[in-house]
């Protein structure tokens, strides 16, 4: 196969990898220059990624664009108009994932059950509606280069924590456009993802459930990360995926939606309560569900862009994810400073197995070794994955203890509660098996 990446920080870096070692040829334009370091020699990088559509028409059948994040919707549509192959999403994946209100008004019209939602172009707005209001909300910016620690749970009944954060934003506001945002209603119960590939007509099947967690420290303490790790399966996952995702096919299908669609949601006993949407690959996500793809990601892709089929290969059981991380990581402020260019180390050689368990991140290559790079500090994924969550999840961690960077930190509970009792309630639920 023939493709081109195009993305911001090269976060599709690990599967590019494994399709050049699998004979693939890949190309990979990478706009953040912070990041140009990352995987630099290891995969071809081109400054115009659009003086390579030639290249990659010349392929034919074999010749596919992966576009890495939201924003560049229409531009794919367009592509696709021009005959090329693109995977990715669109413009109507970028609304859904971009425009919060709109995924909510979405999800509505399809009958979905939809937690109380209000859209603010004024931070004064919000911070009176709140007085007035109270509760628990949970404050989410519209748009797409957002970091994830902007986004706040609320935890007071009476609010005052988010107005509190609410009125430092509107003193600290910098830029020249108004505030775009939603507060949501804060509902409670267990927070589960369920995620499948979308072919332009339907999704391949099996869907992905997953479980992420996103805090910074043990126990959901500290600012949103994104993920600091996750546990996902293909196992059992028919029944909520009909309750759920399934719902979006022909929207999807009336859009020629080409790519990964994930939806975020809570599950209690009043039922499944849809957050958010993800139309694009997610990180470290991708990485941690390749340990569950037996035929790797040059079957994946071949398969949504030829629609020869309608599933795919996986592995039964569970696999779960450790995101290793250096300072300052959520953040890039003094990163070249505190841990960029450091050794990446390992107490003993990693076998055959855990090397290709082990995802790569924000890694160099320099003089035959591994050493950190790019703008935050996240490094690496340490993957495991057995028939149960445990096996799966001791497997993960003993991998992570093998590598020794200086001032690494990662999470030590991934998984702890779904072992604990979230497994439990999901299928008395009747959700899992």
């Amino acid at each position: 196969m023939r493709i081109l990446g195009i993305g911001e920080t090269h976060d599709l870096g690990d599967m590019y990898l494994r399709l050049v070692r699998d004979g693939h040829e890949v190309r990979v334009h990478v706009a953040d220059r912070s990041a140009h370091d990352v995987l630099a020699g290891s995969v071809a990088r081109v400054d115009d990624w659009t003086a390579q559509l030639g290249w990659v028409r010349e392929a034919g059948d074999e010749g596919l664009i992966l576009f890495e994040g939201i924003g560049f919707g229409a531009v794919q549509e367009q592509l696709r108009r021009d005959g090329l192959q693109v995977i990715g999403g669109g413009a109507f994946g970028d609304r859904l994932e971009g425009d919060r209100e709109f995924g909510q008004s979405t999800l509505a019209s399809l009958g979905f059950q939809t937690a109380a939602s209000h859209a603010f172009g004024s931070f004064d707005d919000a911070i009176a509606f709140l007085r007035e209001r109270r509760g628990r909300w949970v404050y989410k910016l519209n748009g797409e280069g957002w970091a994830s620690s902007r986004t706040y749970v609320g935890e007071l009944d009476d609010a005052r924590d988010l107005i509190a954060l609410i009125t430092l934003q509107r003193d600290r506001w910098s830029f020249s456009h108004p505030p775009s945002f939603i507060l949501m209603t804060r509902v409670a119960g267990i927070e589960m993802g369920v995620g499948a590939y979308f072919d332009g007509e339907r999704f391949l099947l099996p869907a992905c459930l997953d479980w992420e967690h996103k805090p910074f420290f043990p126990g959901g303490l500290g600012e949103l990360t994104g993920e600091m790790g996750t546990l996902v399966t293909y196992t059992g996952s028919d029944r909520f995926f009909a309750a759920t995702l399934a719902r979006l096919a022909p929207l999807l299908r009336e859009h020629r939606h080409v790519g990964y669609v994930n939806l975020n949601t809570i599950v209690n006993d009043a039922g499944v309560w849809p957050l958010e949407f993800t139309c694009r690959f997610g990180y470290p996500g991708f990485a941690i569900l390749d340990a569950l793809q037996p035929d790797g990601w040059s079957d994946l892709l071949g398969r949504m862009i030829s629609r020869r089929e309608p599933t795919f290969p996986t592995r039964d059981g569970w696999a779960v994810g450790v995101v290793l991380t250096v300072p300052p990581f959520p953040y890039a402020h003094d990163y070249e400073r505190l841990s960029k260019g450091v050794p990446i180390l390992f107490r003993a050689p990693l076998t055959d197995d855990e090397r290709d368990r082990l995802k790569l991140g924000e890694v160099a290559l320099k003089d035959e070794h591994w050493i950190t790079a790019g703008s935050t500090g996240y490094i690496l994924v340490a993957t495991g994955r057995g028939d149960r969550v445990v096996d799966a999840r001791r497997q993960a961690y003993e991998l992570a203890h093998k590598v020794v960077i200086p001032r690494m930190r990662y999470r030590n509970d991934i998984a702890d509660t779904f072992i604990a009792h979230e497994h439990a309630e999901l299928r008395r639920l009747g959700w899992l098996l």
